[in-house]
């Protein structure tokens, strides 16, 4: 059989999986026949053939991508050649290992090409495509990045385009577990099937690899945070192997979480002290055994002192001595160390916002230069909305890599639809000012701000074992959105929900421009409904499920929401200045300026800023307790418009997925409501102020909504 009829067989295959009633597995990669004649005969005129000039496993595998995915949407097998072809086509190559590509690229493109990064280069007298890198993930970006310009239908015949990655470690966390239980995961249990390890590959590790790369995501850390010690026994080490293997042809490595007190769990030493002569040793031959499993290891991820985690606090010892210590155990294979700054610790601080900043910002300059700190981008845990993470400029001569939550814990969690990429944006474009104006957290990130090489970025997964990936169908947004940002931190919102969008489910003009809209506008909505004006955790406890404004007998304060919000008769709000905890000296002096006074603190941010009486005028001419009350009432007014929009979509959206969508929409509406009255009458005990009578009232008193309780919400065991 010729390599002709084996691409022909291919796409019959892929025709056949496609025609199935769609269900949401597909993701972004829907590569359908364009119905429009005129744009496919004009993709049809440019592209007749693919020529890749080598071979490897991962060229190999922007080949077979290439084929299959042109020869689905131009509705015919596009062939791949042996040889260039005297016809229009797509040349691919490595700069410097093919002659041909070599040739034809000017040098002054080339030398512009970066590790990872690619050309697209239409060239005028050829009349032919190129496709050059410099490494094999450069090809496999690069496949990946013009199909989607296909299915975007933008053209391809001017193509000049120079397309570099901006930060290095685009990296996915999963907090999944080894019996497959999922921490704050919303999509069912995890993927990896450690029970049939190594010997099923699950289709679903293949797809899964598939989707990760066509949005640049080149690393992913297959297990839970809270660690557990056995994933470094042998059998476990062979079963993560063979995830290693089905990764490593689409560019992924794979990384490990490390628990701290691994040497006495599954060492049998007495002590985990880093500076211990033995316990370096155990991890310098724990490292060794893995390598030689998995060559190209990424490393290791370390949560540590937090939350009941062992580390080397417990020793008397610092972060920077339990991160070296591993980042030395990896450093002569290349991996790198990623050292979670999520700490707080046992005693209860005056204020956990200030914890990370306190135990990190002594240490700036005395980390290995393999280690990543790993930075939330708020201060406390991935509210709906928080201020920067005041260590974002703080450590000038440490890497920084930012950590944002794609699974939505705080937000709604698997029902609720909210863009998450509007989050990502306004923390990424936010001036940390620590250099002057324009010091934006994004150049901390990219290392652009002080000179790092070494820079990363992670994103907690919403995968799991749900057939449409993530949940909730719009929850694939925010896992496209974040490969999107993880590669260029400056994208703007909009640009990615219109791609999405395109590649997910229409080209209609009216229909994108809803979906969009719905998409753009959703972060804030769930703000106004949840956390407005700059409340904070203040949802329920232990699940984080519903509001819970009035939790307040837990094991520590910090864990409460009475904690967070400070509501009495004569106001609400945490005093973070000079006259409370003090918390905003931890930022830059302009960025204190701006944020000190409380008429001139943004209104998103002003009750995690301040204390606030409930008669306070705002600038809108309503008092605080006004402001509070049209606020919450927007948010809910709000999903009840996302609903009628979506409804408006019915004859664009294929059945099944119209239905998923509708069906978490009418939930939602439901809980934001919920949330609002709830809130509100809580709240109203505080102020002793009516609700505006043009406003929907509360149905019931406040003991009806603290009665509630949510035994079906996910990783709760039912209480009856």
């Amino acid at each position: 059989m010729d390599r002709k009829t084996i691409v022909y067989f291919i796409l019959i295959l892929f025709t056949w999986s496609s025609a199935k009633a769609e269900d949401g597995y597909r993701l972004w990669l829907r590569f359908d026949k364009i119905e429009n004649e005129v744009l496919k005969d004009y993709y049809q005129e440019q592209i007749q053939y693919i020529f890749v000039d080598g071979s490897s496993p991962i060229l190999n595998t922007a080949s077979n991508e290439l084929s299959t995915g042109l020869s689905g949407l131009l509705g015919h097998p596009i062939p791949l050649e042996q040889q260039p072809q005297n016809k229009a086509g797509i040349i691919v190559g490595l700069i410097g290992q093919s002659q041909l590509i070599t040739d034809l690229v000017p040098k002054e493109k080339a030398t512009a090409i970066q590790e990872e990064g690619f050309l697209l280069f239409y060239h005028p007298t050829n009349k032919q495509l190129l496709l050059a890198a410099k490494d094999e993930r450069g090809i496999l970006y690069g496949s990946f990045y013009l199909l989607r310009q296909i299915q975007n239908h933008q053209p391809i015949d001017d193509l000049n385009l120079l397309n570099n990655p901006k930060i290095k470690k685009r990296v996915l966390n999963h907090w999944d577990n080894l019996d497959r239980t999922v921490e704050r995961g919303y999509a069912g249990f995890s993927i990896w099937n450690w029970h049939e390890l190594p010997e099923f590959i699950d289709q679903r590790y293949i797809d899964y690899a598939r989707a990760n790369a066509s949005i640049g995501i080149n690393g992913t850390v297959v297990t839970n945070v809270n660690a557990n010690s056995l994933i470094f026994r042998a059998d476990y080490l062979e079963k993560a192997a063979a995830l290693a293997d089905v990764f490593r042809p689409y560019g992924i490595q794979l990384y490990l979480t490390a628990r701290f007190s691994s040497p006495i769990e599954l060492g049998g030493l007495e002590t985990a002290d880093p500076l211990d002569p033995q316990v370096q040793q155990w991890w310098k031959d724990k490292t060794a055994e893995i390598y030689r499993l998995i060559p190209d290891f990424g490393g290791f991820l370390v949560k540590a002192n937090s939350e009941g985690q062992p580390g080397p606090q417990e020793y008397n010892r610092n972060h920077a001595d339990g991160a070296n210590m591993l980042a030395d155990a990896v450093a002569p294979y290349g991996g790198i160390v990623m050292w979670r700054a999520f700490v707080y610790s046992e005693e209860e601080p005056e204020d956990r916002a200030k914890q990370a900043y306190n135990e990190f910002v002594p240490l700036d300059g005395k980390f290995r230069d393999n280690v990543l700190i790993q930075v939330k981008n708020g201060p406390i845990d991935f509210q709906p909305r928080e201020p920067i993470h005041p260590l974002f400029g703080a450590m000038p001569q440490t890497p920084l890599m930012m950590e944002f939550q794609i699974t939505k814990e705080y937000l709604g969690q698997g029902t609720h639809l909210v863009g998450l990429s509007s989050i990502y944006e306004e923390v990424l474009k936010t001036d940390t000012y620590v250099k002057g104006e324009g010091s934006l957290v994004a150049k901390v990130i990219d290392g652009s701000l002080d000179g790092h090489k070494l820079t990363g970025i992670a994103g907690v997964a919403n995968i799991g074992t749900a057939r449409n990936w993530t949940g909730n169908l719009f929850g694939q947004a925010d896992w496209y959105a974040f490969g999107r940002l993880a590669w260029d931190p400056y994208l703007d919102s909009k640009t990615i929900f219109r791609e999405w969008t395109r590649l997910t489910f229409t080209h209609d003009p009216e229909a994108l421009n809803t979906i969009v809209r719905m998409l753009a506008s959703s972060h804030e909505t769930c703000v106004r409904y949840m956390t407005p004006m700059g409340l904070h955790h203040i949802m329920a406890a232990g699940h984080h499920f519903g509001p819970g404004p009035w939790v307040s007998q837990m094991s520590r304060a910090d864990w409460t929401s009475v904690y967070y919000h400070k509501a009495d008769e004569k106001g609400i709000g945490f005093d973070r200045t000079s006259t409370g905890s003090d918390a905003l000296s931890q930022y830059s002096a302009t960025f204190r300026q701006q944020y000190s006074d409380p008429n001139t603190c943004p209104l998103p941010f002003l009750l995690w800023f301040h204390h606030v009486s409930w008669d306070y005028k705002l600038s809108s001419g309503r008092t605080l307790w006004e402001e509070m009350c049209y606020t919450y009432h927007q948010g809910a007014m709000e999903v009840e418009q996302l609903q009628e929009s979506w409804e408006q979509l019915r004859p664009f959206i294929d059945k099944a997925r119209f239905q998923q969508v509708k069906m978490h929409l009418k939930i939602q509406v439901k809980e934001a409501k919920w949330w609002r009255d709830a809130c509100l009458t809580y709240f109203q005990s505080f102020s002793k102020m009516p609700i505006p009578s043009e406003l929907e009232q509360p149905l019931h008193e406040l003991q009806y909504y603290q009665s509630i309780i949510y035994p079906y919400a996910p990783g709760i065991r039912p209480r009856w």
